[in-house]
């Protein structure tokens, strides 16, 4: 009988180990990350050479991430379904146009619900003579703009996809339909979006 339970004494204790042993490591893998926990490693593709993207031509070097997928983590040694695809980022330096304005990244919703993407901008290459209304509002909000589409597996400057402006950085959202200042704001980008007027 004593033999009995020295032998589940001793599994009580090794597993007890064991568990304590899981616990450690994944605190130790949550160190750093502000949630505790350790972050999906997303797949991604860093492109070898130029290619079509949501209809748009990224040079290489572009790192383009996708949704988490099963037995898919970190970097690919292939292109993947651009149906997955979240985010686009461009190689340091490297710009592309859109809408007259030179943006580096544009990142998928989150929310399933809104059909649309953020765009990034780097106005530090946006010549004066290249200037215009709506990339001055643009600068003005100075953060991401958040377009919503029709189409979405088509993220170009499409004015005929583009349905609205959803926000521009944190200072105007659609989201504060009763705030009349942020709402004229977006409807004046939106405005200005389909006219491209250069300013002289």
């Amino acid at each position: 009988m004593k033999k009995k339970y020295l032998i589940i004494g001793v599994l009580v204790f090794i597993a007890a180990l064991v568990i304590g042993y899981i616990i450690f490591l994944n605190a130790l893998s949550g160190m750093g990350n502000p949630t505790g926990g350790r972050g999906p490693d997303y797949p991604y593709f860093i492109t070898t050479e130029p290619v079509t993207v949501k209809k748009i031509v990224v040079p290489k070097g572009t790192k383009l991430t996708y949704e988490e997928q099963l037995f898919k983590e970190g970097q690919q040694n292939r292109i993947m379904n651009e149906n997955r695809l979240t985010n686009i980022l461009l190689p340091e330096g490297k710009t592309i146009d859109w809408g007259g304005v030179p943006v580096y990244s544009i990142n998928k919703f989150f929310n399933p619900e809104m059909i649309g993407y953020s765009v990034s901008a780097d106005f530090s290459k946006l010549s004066d003579e290249k200037r215009t209304k709506f990339s001055v509002l643009w600068q003005h909000c100075g953060g991401e703009l958040g377009v919503l589409i029709k189409d979405a597996d088509d993220w170009t400057f499409d004015t005929r996809n583009i349905r609205d402006i959803s926000d521009c950085s944190a200072s105007y959202q659609r989201y504060f339909k009763e705030d009349d200042t942020q709402q004229k704001f977006l409807d004046s980008l939106y405005r200005e979006l389909g006219k491209q007027v250069k300013i002289k």
